[in-house]
């Protein structure tokens, strides 16, 4: 069932939207060499307090900590850890969910730490990036969840990028996952029909090689590309407007 949101669920969508941007931004000043995953969890889980906001993963199905942090060959659902230290030319993509008012707000980047890697992964996080806006270009009403897929998809495959299956966006609003599930591949399936008051995410996960991933059994959480090559990921939360869209993670 896709939940509509009225006028008063919008504005609490919105608050929560506009944490997660500034969370993000927060965070941004902090992604040098030499910190830590638990450092960056630690900073994020303080400013999400001191905002009013809660934040979503921690906890969620027994996630252990309040961000994601995904370095490298890690697709997403990285957990942080003291251990995990970034180093010059990494990437990582960090995701974060803060709640307020019972209303999530969900987004992620990805950040080239130290400001340069290799010519192909700065590509990578450029092209990754474009494929989020070129299926946020897709939102309005009478479009179908399908467009989004079908023109991420026109876009990555011709350059040799896997686009991540597995994984994909999703409704969000009080519940953190909700319908529809919003995929970033071509299907040839004719997918829902896009309405005012949907909320939702565009999430495309981007590999330098195959689409295929792995689904860590340690952890439980950890998604690697199954080849080891990198990947690259950006993420807003998208209201459906009368007219076309809102960009509700967006500072």
């Amino acid at each position: 069932m896709i939940y509509i949101k009225n006028k008063t669920e919008i504005e609490k969508m919105r608050a929560a939207g506009k944490l997660a941007a500034a969370l993000l931004d927060y965070i941004s000043g902090y992604i040098q060499p030499g910190i830590s995953t638990l450092a960056i969890n630690d900073l994020c889980e303080e400013f999400t307090k001191k905002n009013g906001g809660k934040s979503a993963p921690l906890g969620y199905k027994g996630f252990p900590k309040s961000v994601c942090t995904s370095i490298n060959e890690v697709v997403c659902h990285g957990i942080p850890k003291a251990v995990d230290v970034l180093k010059d030319g990494d990437i990582v993509n960090v995701d974060v969910t803060p709640i307020v008012d019972g209303y999530h707000g969900d987004s992620s980047r990805t950040f080239i730490v130290g400001g340069k890697t290799s010519p192909e992964v700065e590509r990578l996080v450029q092209d990754a990036e474009r494929a989020m806006w070129v299926g946020i270009e897709q939102v309005k009403p009478g479009n179908r969840v399908s467009d989004i897929a079908n023109a991420i998809d026109d876009y990555l495959t011709p350059k040799g990028y896997g686009i991540v299956r597995d994984l994909m966006g999703h409704g969000i609003g009080r519940g953190f996952h909700e319908e529809p599930q919003i995929p970033h591949y071509r299907s040839g399936r004719k997918l829902s029909k896009l309405e005012p008051g949907m909320t939702f995410t565009i999430e495309p996960m981007v590999n330098l090689g195959t689409w295929e991933v792995i689904f860590s059994k340690k952890d439980g959480w950890t998604v690697t590309t199954r080849d080891g090559k990198w990947s690259a990921q950006f993420e807003h939360t998208i209201l459906v407007t009368e007219k076309g869209y809102e960009i509700l993670t967006q500072a």
